[in-house]
């Protein structure tokens, strides 16, 4: 143990040399700053910009290319969670859970301290998550390998069990709407049939419906179109023009630790299954949350500023999780690493056990540029805060077309095809009526997002196990998982008969 502990010392020491010069350390400062950008404009995101910053690698020291797409690779969690509470438009995928709380709270008034919460939590959660990589490179392989599709399939019914909690009164609705995500979810070629489902003939439905536009119109064009119809702007009391100050967010998360760690543990282990990525993290550890407070001073949805933290935590941990499964086996735990390895290897750097051997310097120089680029990128936006909190009082009648051109450009953005923006005009359509008649958004994007997973992992467990059921409960994982799926489906009941019994004890004296 002393050791290893002695060599991940050496290999930080070595990787920090990088960093003492300043032509390498503003290629990292460069790269957070494009991360930045890709992750507030909708539909670009990580992904995008990290394909965009491989041709600038050409002839690029290998360390200082790390630096670059290390850079900006943790920075687009945090560019994304901006776009999502001043105007409810999640920058990417992941930043969809913080619209739920994010934005209620820009509606308040309360745009500065929800940024300052949401940039806070952001840091310390992808220091968190770098930090756990540290310490489990030299077990990754053990980690990795506990998964296999029945522990993927009851990791998604956990995450669907956030149904049952967290919409309050509307359980019906929110069921329906659930129903409806799921039915998007399966639109497409079926991988195990060969059918192509739900399609109606149209061919750009063939690949399903892709996350990116659909939230995008979901949340940011449907926003809009509300917006417009009410008028004013999205802050109620633009007469009481008051930026809260951002020092009360970033108190906000030291006031609720136990939700940046629960958040951060969430992020770095969903992170660190591959295939799962950043949005099952995000919503796992709002739903978690919002199980975890049982009598919450603000109602969740309705501005309640733990709901920004617990997903932005879990953003930007899931990046030091994703990268253990692409650094110890090639394996990319996500979209961006996948991208990631591909530069890795442009650069002779071969993704696998060898690496930890042989290029142990450019693996920590990496770690470092993760931890170095989440305080850079907090700082920028903590510092940029104010002025971006004033869009939330500018007239909805500017505001609204801006918006829906930039988040349609985005859409279309994201691969060059013009379905991409009638799905988002689409799906902007469903999410005003879902606004109008109150069925809650957060069911149907978690079962959207979680469909494909769900029914992927449940056929592969039932062909390896020739369609015997025993194999969800023949192993430890899965117990564990089946547990903590029954355990959150009882949290409720549970806390009715607490309160029934109180209200009992009440009345009796």
């Amino acid at each position: 143990m002393i050791e290893v502990m002695g060599g991940l010392l050496n290999a930080l020491g070595t990787a920090s040399l990088h960093f003492l010069n300043f032509g390498s350390l503003s290629w990292l400062v460069a790269g957070t700053c494009c991360g930045l950008l890709f992750g507030a404009i909708p539909g670009l995101g990580g992904t995008t910009a990290l394909a965009l910053l491989i041709p600038l690698t050409f002839g690029m020291d290998k360390s200082d290319a790390i630096m670059l797409m290390g850079g900006s690779m943790a920075a687009t969690s945090t560019g994304g969670s901006v776009s999502a509470i001043l105007l409810n438009t999640p920058g990417i995928a992941p930043n969809a859970a913080t619209t739920f709380d994010g934005f209620p709270l820009a509606q308040q008034g309360r745009a500065g301290e929800a940024i300052g919460a949401g940039a806070t939590a952001s840091a310390l959660g992808g220091l968190i998550g770098v930090f756990t990589l540290i310490l489990v490179i030299p077990i990754a392989k053990e980690i990795v390998l506990l998964f296999s599709p029945p522990e993927f399939f009851l990791l998604a019914l956990f995450g669907l069990c956030a149904i049952a909690v967290s919409t309050g009164t509307r359980l019906l609705q929110a069921l329906i709407a659930a129903i409806f995500g799921f039915i998007c979810g399966f639109v497409g070629f079926d991988l195990v049939s060969g059918v192509v489902r739900y399609s109606y003939g149209v061919e750009a439905l063939w690949d399903g419906i892709k996350l990116v536009p659909a939230l995008i119109g979901l949340f940011a064009i449907s926003q809009m179109i509300d917006l417009a119809v009410q008028g004013g702007t999205i802050a109620s009391h633009a007469a009481e023009f008051k930026i809260q100050r951002i020092s009360a967010g970033i108190r906000a998360v030291f006031a609720n630790w136990s939700t940046m760690l629960v958040g951060s543990g969430i992020g770095t282990f969903i992170g660190a299954v591959p295939g799962v990525g950043g949005t099952v993290a995000a919503f796992l550890s709002y739903s978690t949350q919002v199980q975890r407070d049982g009598n919450p001073d603000v109602p969740y949805g309705r501005g309640n500023i733990k709901g920004v933290i617990a997903p932005e935590s879990a953003n930007n941990a899931k990046d030091g999780g994703s990268l253990i499964p692409t650094l110890a086996f090639g394996i990319p735990g996500s979209a961006e690493t996948a991208v990631f390895l591909g530069a890795m290897v442009l650069h002779g750097l071969e993704p696998g056990p060898r690496l930890l051997f042989d290029h142990e310097d450019v693996v920590f120089t990496l770690v470092l540029s993760l931890t170095i680029a989440c305080v850079v990128a907090t700082l920028i936006v903590l510092a940029l805060a104010k002025p971006m909190a004033y869009l939330t009082y500018v007239d909805a009648h500017i505001l609204a077309p801006t918006v829906t051109v930039v988040a349609l450009v985005g859409a279309y953005a994201l691969q060059g095809e013009f379905g991409d923006v009638v799905v988002a005009m689409a799906f902007a359509v469903i999410g005003y009526l879902m606004i109008r008649y109150q069925y809650p958004r957060i069911t149907f994007t978690i079962a959207l997002v979680l469909a494909d997973i769900t029914e992927r992992s449940f056929f592969q467990a039932m062909g390896i196990s020739d369609d015997s059921w025993a194999i969800f409960v023949t192993r430890d994982v899965s117990l564990i998982l089946i547990s903590l799926i029954v355990i959150s489906l009882l949290i409720p009941s549970f806390r009715v008969w607490l309160r029934k019994r109180s209200a009992s004890k009440r009345g009796a004296s």
